[in-house]
């Protein structure tokens, strides 16, 4: 049932918004006026824009680069408060309707009401969540479906809201981690830069009309400043062109496998990436498991949340050796790219008959590992990144000191 925003004039000529759910807008202009209000503007809410025709019947695209409602954080905390609603005993429709009521934003608000007059409208919860692919993933559709068909809805949210949770902070943690060494980086080379751009070259000016030969150090950092003056903007575009090219050739299927393959041999970083991507591969695999998803289903969501490629590739035959019958610890422990305890862990699971419970252990102790290894990794790499700093400083700083040296030592 279609939800409209309303804003209409009371009887003591007072204005009011809100929204509506009725069967068209000429319905929802009879129920405002039933009300004894007056509508003076009636919009259709809740409904993606890519799919309401425009004016010329040619469907409008300019929802492609709409914001997003919820970020990662927002859908958590949405989804933790949806789960007490219910889990409270409060009906679906009630528990959206409370959300609804207290959103702080518009556009989260028409998107509640939506979903509550879907549900309202006789749709399951999934099937209206799956109206919105924007903000709502298929696992998460996966998830609330497995949830309404089981009966246990607030428990499926309650773990849907871990999960969600758990993702979140291990991403932060990374990018804690990886935040301060960037910094660094990104200001050591800015600094270098400008005293091999603007410092040097004033040095080299002074010493020009000198007939004395000077230090090597400050020849070779002339040279540097000559050639970043002269063809640094062709560097620069010579950059920017690898990074398209590279681009492009990660959007073939067959060039992006090789190189995430390629990547998880990297030393330290390759184990990082193997590491992060189990723990999110078993997380939803036993999240998905929990709440009664079929196994076959479950792997096959559970592959789609791997950004690597090869990793991906691997859960999937796994998945066709699952189907040909073999054990899920069975068809892991084939594919060497995965760390052997998500093997292991799975094996104990379908030997205690807790596979969703030991799933989960193992995604805990996965993801405590990459969070480990990312602190150990930025730890290191902070005071390597200040060296590295100080003695690019520290040359640029010798050359042009060694002929002031030079000339204070002919002077005595």
């Amino acid at each position: 049932m279609p939800v409209y925003s309303f804003e209409a004039l009371t009887a003591e000529g007072q204005s009011r918004k809100g929204v509506i759910d009725a069967d068209s807008a000429k319905a929802a202009r009879g129920m405002l006026r039933s009300q004894a209000l007056v509508p003076i503007k009636l919009e259709t809410v809740g409904v993606d824009a890519a799919q309401m025709p425009g004016k010329d019947g040619v469907q409008q695209q300019g929802s492609r680069r709409r914001r997003r409602v919820f970020n990662a954080t927002g859908l958590g905390v949405w989804t933790r408060q949806l789960a007490g609603l219910v889990s409270s005993g409060l009906p679906l429709e009630r528990a959206l309707s409370s959300l609804a009521d207290e959103a702080e934003r518009e556009n989260e608000h028409q998107l509640v009401a939506t979903l509550r007059a879907e549900v309202n409208g006789g749709s399951t919860f999934a099937r209206a969540l799956a109206q919105h692919p924007r903000e709502f993933s298929d696992i998460f559709v996966a998830v609330i479906g497995a949830g309404e068909q089981s009966g246990n809805l607030g428990l499926v949210l309650e773990r849907l809201a871990d999960d969600l949770e758990e993702q979140q902070a291990l991403k932060s943690k990374l990018i804690g981690a990886a935040l301060y060494p960037a910094i660094v980086t990104v200001v050591a080379m800015v600094i270098v830069l400008f005293l091999v751009a603007y410092v040097v070259p004033q040095v080299a000016h002074v010493f020009a009309s000198s007939k004395r030969a000077l230090p090597i150090l400050t020849v070779i950092m002339i040279g540097i400043s000559n050639f970043v003056r002269s063809y640094g903007w062709l560097l620069l575009i010579a950059l920017v062109l690898a990074a398209l090219g590279g681009r492009v050739a990660l959007a073939n299927a067959v060039f992006r496998e090789k190189f995430d393959a390629a990547w998880l041999n990297v030393p330290i970083l390759g184990k990082l990436a193997r590491s992060y991507n189990t723990a999110r591969f078993a997380s939803t695999l036993a999240m998905l498991s929990a709440a009664g998803v079929p196994i076959l289903k479950a792997l096959q969501a559970a592959a789609d949340t791997l950004s690597n490629r090869a990793l991906r590739t691997d859960a999937l035959d796994a998945l066709v050796l699952v189907r040909e019958g073999a054990p899920l610890a069975s068809a892991l422990a084939q594919k060497k790219r995965f760390p052997g305890l998500l093997a292991m862990f799975a094996r104990l699971g379908e030997q205690t008959g807790q596979l969703p419970v030991m799933l989960q252990r193992a995604a805990k102790q996965l993801g405590t590992e990459v969070a480990r290894r990312a602190m150990q990794l930025a730890t290191l790499l902070e005071p390597l990144l200040i060296v590295a700093m100080g003695l690019a400083v520290m040359l640029i700083v010798l050359a042009v000191l060694l002929p002031i040296i030079q000339l204070n030592q002919l002077v005595k």
